[in-house]
């Protein structure tokens, strides 16, 4: 491999198992032709995206003191060294792949309406919690939420713990705690992690009324803002925070459309805000992601071409695996070419339907039919 495209790897925000790199021909069915082209000297480089907070308080992973604070020294980090090549590669394939597709782009008007209203309310906020898929932490989020932020109190909530594995939760805790960021692992339909997220939010904001009495001003509710991309679920954590049903949830993007506070308690304020994308995503390959996980618009990707992904990046991980999908489907996969076997799917259980197909593994995947897994893992 070039050392241009050793660079380029370091620099992706996108970090997938060390496979031999398939060229972007091999995407296309046999006999569909392909070409070569030409490897791009440089990936798109990703800001960081970290806060820098002296303590980390991690919930539900290995590797911590009995304060929940990681030890950034232990082995839990180091145990992933091995396996972050495995990622690097299949993130490598991943970005060749998406240079044949039609880009992914989704920016309906309520979120552009949302993004200003939510930077004039940043400026209430005490502290700020930023929600991600915990399946795809580096994809989720937006480009520019350090710059909004800015010194503002930060907890990152890493959302559907439940549907990654132990080693994902591990390898991220482990990442984010050397990152100096506070981080909560939680379960927004079940309600893990969410009252400690609760308890955190006073905590860090403690001080505000602390200032407020020495100026002799009475004291008033903490005000946290929850932000992220669409349908990560924050309404739901809200809902889960107040043990009812105060801002509309589904499981698909776009249902939030307004900003809306929303009183816990008699401490604390949170803020509902709508999913904010940026209005062009110029990392593709974090664009799949998103739409294999559901979490952005149906209508912006073509869902065969996301699903034949899928396939390929499942025959790569080790975790996952061809074998768990023939003995699903009863079909053989092959890694190099997806959408042969989402057509094959399609003659033997849709009458030759590839969409319905498609749907079928995308939804398949989302249900944790192969098992649950992370499409990522943290750069080093």
């Amino acid at each position: 491999m070039s050392s241009s495209i050793v660079m380029s790897v370091q620099l992706s925000s996108l970090w997938l198992h060390n496979f031999p790199a398939v060229t972007p021909s091999l995407f296309l069915p046999s006999g569909g032709g392909g070409g070569g082209r030409s490897s791009p000297s440089a990936l798109s480089a990703t800001p960081n995206l970290s806060s820098h907070s002296p303590t980390v308080q991690i919930v539900g992973v290995k590797g911590h003191d009995g304060y929940g604070n990681v030890n950034v020294n232990s082995n839990v980090f180091d145990g992933f060294q091995g396996d972050n090549d495995y990622w690097s590669d299949l993130d490598n394939d991943l970005y060749y792949w998406t240079k044949a597709l039609r880009p992914v782009q989704w920016f309906p008007g309520h979120i552009a309406k949302a993004e200003k209203e939510l930077k004039e309310q940043l400026r209430l906020m005490d502290v700020v919690i930023e929600v991600r898929d915990g399946r795809i932490p580096m994809s989720t989020t937006h480009p520019q939420m350090d710059l909004w932020l800015g010194n503002r109190r930060r907890i990152l909530v890493l959302n559907r713990e439940d549907m990654i594995s132990t080693a994902d939760r591990n390898a991220w805790a482990a990442y984010f705690a050397k990152q100096g960021t506070k981080v909560v692992f939680s379960n927004g339909q079940l309600g893990m992690g969410t009252m400690k997220l609760g308890r955190l939010a006073k905590e860090l904001a403690a001080d505000v009324n602390i200032k407020r009495r020495a100026k002799g001003l009475l004291p008033r509710p903490v005000r946290a803002g929850i932000v992220g991309y669409p349908n990560v679920g924050k309404s739901s954590l809200i809902n889960r925070l107040l043990k009812r049903r105060m801002c509309p949830a589904a499981p698909r993007p776009g249902v939030t459309r307004e900003l809306r506070w929303v009183r816990f308690g008699k401490d604390l304020e949170l803020l509902d805000s709508p999913g904010i994308l940026p209005m062009r995503i110029s990392d593709q390959s974090a664009a799949i992601k998103l739409a294999i996980c559901d979490d952005i618009g149906e209508r912006s990707y073509d869902v065969t071409d996301v699903a034949a992904i899928l396939v390929q990046m499942l025959t790569k991980l080790p975790a996952v695996g061809g074998d768990a999908l023939r003995k699903r489907y009863k079909i053989d996969v092959d890694s190099q070419c997806g959408k042969t076997f989402v057509e094959k799917l399609a003659l033997q259980v849709f009458n030759g339907n590839v969409q319905q197909a498609a749907f079928r593994v995308l939804s398949d995947f989302r249900k944790g039919k192969f098992g649950w897994t992370a499409l990522e893992r943290p750069p080093r």
